[in-house]
């Protein structure tokens, strides 16, 4: 297939990118590369799929590694973004392109209508217009909210978001369903699961918690500790991402999957572990919970196992992987 994938600098876009092309298919990579996080992050993602950050132009197609190319591209630039379709007649579009982040959701709402409404919108108008076979985009498990009902089902009430990003991730899901139910599309959402691994993002738990430990800082724990999540490793995340994307025969025309570990950990268990693996003693900050944030999430992955999905990758396995790359990414010499 000849495949689309927005975001393709960020965490699991890059990775996503990385194991489709390595199955045969010709994927462009699409990034408007703004500067919400470490820009340089997401230079070094991008040279690992073989783009040179000094080569760099908007709206210019770049050739990477095998199958891979790659466009700066701004997904609310309606006019280039409909050219860049026209041309490449796209069998599938993975959208994974959006303003991510509960927290900065609370500050900065405006970022969120423009990239997540707005720009998801014009995704959707692309793939209407150019006879796109089937569209697969993220969603996010804070749709489901605090809710007492767990595991999360795909089926269950969505209406109470707790953060102004799950609301417009829920947009999305509405928005999509309208979409595929007026114009025919075939459409898949996502609901990712607290995702973590190599080149994550920075304001993200484990690389915050690792940087302030190695760097002898407290780590900010919210509501005392006292949440748990459906921590999810990036290889299972691409795992499900594969499957969805080649088994589009037993889908439905427009769908909702959960992909997500389908075990909660504490989060306090998650830094011990953490802790272990880069040979630390954190520093607690003990804080009141945070806005916008939900206690548990929980993941029932039914729905997916169907096509054959199994997240695979216990914490004791992710975890180190993390910290490799972690001490080598930020090159920390210390002796732990």
């Amino acid at each position: 297939m000849k495949i689309l994938i927005t975001g393709a600098a960020g965490f699991i876009g890059m990775h996503t990118v990385k194991k489709i092309a390595s199955l045969g298919h010709q994927v462009i990579g699409l990034d408007n590369i703004n500067a919400y996080y470490e820009i340089e992050l997401k230079y070094a993602r991008l040279h690992e799929l073989g783009i040179n950050k000094s080569l760099l132009q908007y709206n210019k197609v770049l050739k990477g590694n095998t199958n891979i190319s790659f466009i700066q591209l701004d997904i609310q630039d309606a006019g280039n973004l409909n050219v860049l379709f026209a041309n490449e007649k796209f069998d599938l579009v993975i959208h994974l392109a959006a303003q991510a982040g509960v927290r900065y959701s609370i500050t900065n709402p405006r970022d969120y209508i423009d990239s997540n409404i707005i720009g998801f919108y014009t995704i959707l108008e692309a793939c209407r217009n150019f006879q796109v076979q089937h569209l697969i985009y993220a969603s996010s498990s804070s749709v489901y909210g605090n809710t007492n009902t767990i595991p999360f089902s795909e089926n269950q009430n969505t209406d109470f978001p707790v953060s102004f990003y799950a609301a417009t991730k829920k947009s999305n899901e509405v928005m999509a369903h309208a979409y595929s139910s007026l114009y025919q599309l075939k459409i898949t959402g996502l609901r990712f699961f607290t995702v973590y691994g190599p080149w994550g993002r920075p304001d993200m738990a484990p690389v915050l918690f690792a940087k302030a430990g190695v760097q002898s800082n407290p780590i900010k724990v919210f509501n005392n500790g006292e949440q748990s999540r459906d921590f999810t490793y990036i290889d299972d995340i691409v795992q499900g991402i594969v499957l969805v994307a080649e088994n589009k025969s037993l889908l439905k025309n427009y769908q909702i999957l959960n992909i997500g570990k389908g075990s909660p950990v504490s989060l306090m268990d998650f830094i011990r572990l953490l802790e272990k693996e880069l040979n630390l003693q954190f520093e607690y900050d003990f804080m009141p919970p945070q806005k916008g944030d939900v206690i548990t999430t929980y993941s029932n992955t039914s729905e997916i196992e169907k096509l054959g999905y199994k997240a695979s990758t216990p914490l004791e396995k992710g975890i180190p992987k993390f910290v490799e790359w972690f001490k080598d990414y930020y090159k920390i010499t210390q002796k732990f």
